[in-house]
């Protein structure tokens, strides 16, 4: 039997990573050889994807997923699986069995549906799937051959509301992210200056209070 049809993965944590210069969060993946040759390396991909009809939801979390799946009554029809980020990471050699850490570079943007999904959750776990792929090489009796990892090759693992929190805390302490038209800062940023307020904050707020009071 090949090499590359006898290897399997399983997630085995999550964890932010803590000095990373950008949000990224580290999946601990295992990986299983079940062949006689070595491995020589992996180029290992991975789909992650967020399940959401594997977990049920507070009432308070129903605002923030809108968007994303319209009211209740209509989740059975909407919570589909959807792509959170695409990973990749090259694997070292090894016989038998490893273990690697699979970056997962993150964003705050919350127009990006993943974003937007996990903002919204206030515990419990995030339900994901990995669908791993790539290329295996090792080093046969005849020298080196390549082959595709085959594209059953899965696992889920859900992973805990509080590590998504926790890298957010590291790189946003106490702040999100919005991105905006460039039309809508300049014409945000002319409201600051002309009622000589301090920060964006502080001009978003005014400008939320403004609209509570309603016309004069």
């Amino acid at each position: 039997m090949s090499p590359a049809y006898s290897i399997t993965f399983a997630v085995l944590d999550i964890k932010p990573e803590a000095y990373a210069v950008s949000p990224i969060l580290s999946a601990r993946v295992g990986i299983a050889a079940l062949a006689d040759d070595p491995v020589h390396a992996i180029a290992l991909r991975a789909q992650v994807r967020i399940e959401p009809n594997r977990r049920p939801y507070r009432e308070d979390e129903s605002a923030g997923l809108l968007d994303l799946f319209g009211t209740r009554d209509r989740w059975r029809d909407t919570q589909r699986s959807f792509l959170w980020m695409h990973a990749t990471t090259m694997v070292p050699g090894f016989t038998g069995g490893t273990e690697v850490d699979l970056p997962l570079p993150c964003t705050y943007d919350l127009e990006v549906a993943g974003s937007k999904y996990l903002h919204a959750l206030r515990d419990g776990k995030v339900p994901l799937l990995f669908l791993f792929s790539g290329t295996v090489f090792f080093k046969g009796a005849s020298g080196f051959a390549v082959q595709q990892i085959p594209w059953d090759r899965d696992d889920r693992f859900d992973m805990p509301v509080t590590v998504w929190q926790q890298l957010v805390g590291l790189h946003f302490p106490h702040a999100g992210w919005l991105r905006l038209r460039s039309e809508t800062l300049d014409a945000l940023t002319a409201y600051k200056s002309e009622q000589g307020l301090l920060d964006y904050d502080q001009t978003v707020g005014d400008l939320l209070a403004t609209r509570s009071k309603g016309p004069a």
